[in-house]
């Protein structure tokens, strides 16, 4: 059984992101950038999945820059056995080109188990699972917690308001992976060199008959207001006096 699993380069999460002066975008001179950490989940689960013998074959897949090689190598010292490189000029590819990329590559591959991260932490649009689950016409299991695969099928417990629902899906299926998923593990120094040596495809947009373009345009990106300082109160009657004549939230 062969899985693919999608990746993207964001800014690492441990950055304090600065937007450009003349906010058009976010600065990124200098600005470390690793796999978004939903898709990092999705290269641990697949990993898993081959460690219990489900899966023979992890190939990684990311679509953006050239330095988006480093991400797809990261893959693969976490345990990934090839990568594809979709090379764009720009990070900024909309959410439907993205998924169409991904239903040629599905085409070519044929795995029968699509992992995801539910959404990436720069646009946090989470669109691309669904999307491509709609072009294939596959099963989708989104915001998935807990995924089990046996005879032929494969259960994913996914996170809805007010509990969890357990659907079953046929093979190929998209799963989209949440939070509690899984903890994905450290890559090891000799997974690291390993990795160097793993093999790396690199294709365009064009190879899948898609122009890598985006249909939305960012009119203008803001840092968030500042909140202010709060203030301790001795009384609830301070407090209600605060309230009222203060915040005249009353």
């Amino acid at each position: 059984m062969k899985a693919l699993v999608a990746v993207k380069r964001v800014v690492d999460a441990n950055v304090k992101v600065r937007v450009k002066p003349d906010h058009s975008g976010v600065d990124l001179t200098n600005v470390k950038m690793s796999i978004n950490p939903f898709c990092e989940i999705a290269v641990e689960e697949a990993v898993r999945l081959k460690e219990k013998g489900t899966v023979s074959e992890i190939v990684v897949v990311s679509i953006g820059p050239k330095e988006a090689q480093e991400q797809i190598r990261s893959a693969m010292a976490l345990g990934a056995d090839r990568g594809i490189l979709v090379e764009t000029a720009t990070d900024e590819i909309g959410a439907l080109e993205v998924a169409k990329i991904l239903k040629g590559i599905v085409e070519q591959e044929q795995p029968e188990i699509i992992l995801l991260g539910k959404q990436a932490i720069d646009d946090d649009s989470n669109q691309v699972g669904q999307m491509l689950g709609a072009l294939l016409g596959a099963g989708q299991g989104t915001f998935a917690s807990e995924v089990k695969v046996e005879g032929g099928k494969v259960q994913v417990t996914r996170e809805i308001d007010g509990g969890l629902q357990t659907v079953e899906l046929s093979l190929p299926a998209i799963i989209t992976t949440d939070l509690r998923l899984n903890e994905p593990r450290y890559a090891a120094l000799p997974n690291i060199m390993k990795a160097r040596k793993k093999p790396l495809e690199t294709k365009s947009p064009a190879d899948y008959g898609v122009t890598a373009a985006s249909k939305l345009k960012t009119v203008k990106v803001e840092s968030p207001a500042e909140r202010q300082a709060g203030v301790q109160v001795k009384s609830v009657d301070e407090l209600v006096n605060k309230l009222k004549n203060e915040a005249k939230v009353i």
